[in-house]
């Protein structure tokens, strides 16, 4: 047996290791109700076609990974870490060379995985597998009462008629994070990353965020009747520009760099750096709606990389 092969060897081991480590705290968090999603997560045509709201209906969006919990977490790097490790046990490509091909991936596709299925050929599942399913969040990710809370705010407002989750990510993560933070009951269903039916449009365009397709696909699965109905909460610059040029009623830029965006705080946009300031920009929007008070003209929003 040769280094190479022992060395794929234990990576595997471990991966399994944390695997079931991973599948043993989801099964002891299943009983809580504040770790439960009541929603179906995947609908038919027919089901979607029949669950249209009202004219009037708002629909809140919220990204997840990066706005339900702080950057400051640094699962971004964890799991920039799980796929070097994934390109060297499993496609026998070093880290240096890995490093810089996961750039070009995100530069191109908008996510790592889209270019890793297009150039080795992985099975989609598999490398979620080793990758999002493998990450060690409960060690990172607690219940968050102040978050749940700030949602139960919003929700008892009256003026949102769905919490919808959307992401980049695959279901399983996506699920996994709202059940560990103990917010899953909360959302009224989810538009994720679907790994197995990446398909790759004009210009390597792939169906996820910034993709205004991936936009339309949220709106005919929420139900939501026009995008100028929609507000978006999201850490990325790219997403929130493809919300505001769809129209939507209202975006949230959630970054620490809010005074390097400031400029662009206006109306439509509002730039914070904690998803727990939501509810006041909310009671602002109530109170204009109220008085009838015209919406500021939006401003041109360059797109940075």
């Amino acid at each position: 047996m040769t280094i190479s092969t022992d060395s794929e060897t234990e990576y595997r081991k471990e991966i399994q290791r944390q695997l079931d480590l991973n599948h043993s705290h989801l099964q002891s968090i299943e009983q809580n109700p504040h770790s439960q999603i009541r929603f179906e997560v995947d609908l038919s045509d027919a089901e979607l076609s029949s669950r249209g709201c009202s004219p009037d209906a708002k629909i809140f969006f919220f990204d997840i990974d990066n706005t339900l919990y702080s950057s400051s977490k640094h699962i971004n790097e964890l799991m920039r870490h799980a796929i070097l490790k994934f390109f060297e046990n499993e496609l026998g490509v070093n880290c240096t060379k890995a490093a810089k091909l996961i750039d070009s991936y995100y530069q191109v596709y908008g996510l790592a995985i889209a270019g890793i299925i297009k150039d080795f050929h992985v099975d989609p599942l598999e490398y979620n597998k080793f990758v999002d399913d493998a990450l060690p969040l409960q060690d990172i990710l607690k219940p968050d009462l102040q978050l749940r809370r700030v949602l139960l705010s919003l929700r008892e407002s009256g003026y949102f008629d769905k919490f919808w989750l959307f992401t980049n990510a695959y279901k399983d993560h996506a699920i996994r994070v709202v059940k560990i933070l103990g917010v899953a009951d909360l959302f009224d269903g989810i538009t994720y990353c679907d790994y197995t039916k990446l398909k790759f449009g004009k210009n390597h365009s792939v169906m996820c965020k910034p993709n205004p397709q991936y936009y339309q696909l949220a709106k005919l699965q929420s139900g939501l009747p026009k995008f100028e109905n929609a507000w978006l909460v999201d850490d990325s610059w790219n997403n929130i520009k493809t919300a505001m040029e769809l129209g939507f009623d209202k975006c949230f830029f959630l970054t620490d760099d809010v005074k390097t965006y400031q400029q662009y705080d206006r109306g439509q946009l509002s730039v914070i750096n904690d998803i727990l300031n939501v509810p006041t920009h909310v009671e602002n929007a109530k109170v204009q709606q109220q008085d009838n008070i015209p919406k500021p003209i939006p401003i041109p929003i360059p797109m940075i990389n």
